[in-house]
């Protein structure tokens, strides 16, 4: 399973909000409630976030071995 606290904490340090987030990259509200449920997102997505701060996939997303 992927998390992406690390995106929420990044969002924090950089004093923006998910709905910024949003309008900033032009995201779509689909795109959104997936990154909010930890669900899939396009690799194309990603890429729009790491150039937006200047980070790696690391920095975004997190895995979360099964038990």
């Amino acid at each position: 399973m992927f998390t992406y606290k690390p995106l929420w904490k990044l969002l924090i340090d950089h004093d923006m909000n998910k709905s910024e987030l949003k309008r900033t990259l032009g995201l779509s509200s689909s795109t959104m409630t997936r990154l909010v449920h930890n669900e899939y997102v396009s690799l194309e997505t990603l890429d729009a976030i790491c150039t937006e701060f200047g980070c790696t996939p690391n920095d975004v997303i997190e895995h979360i071995p099964p038990e």
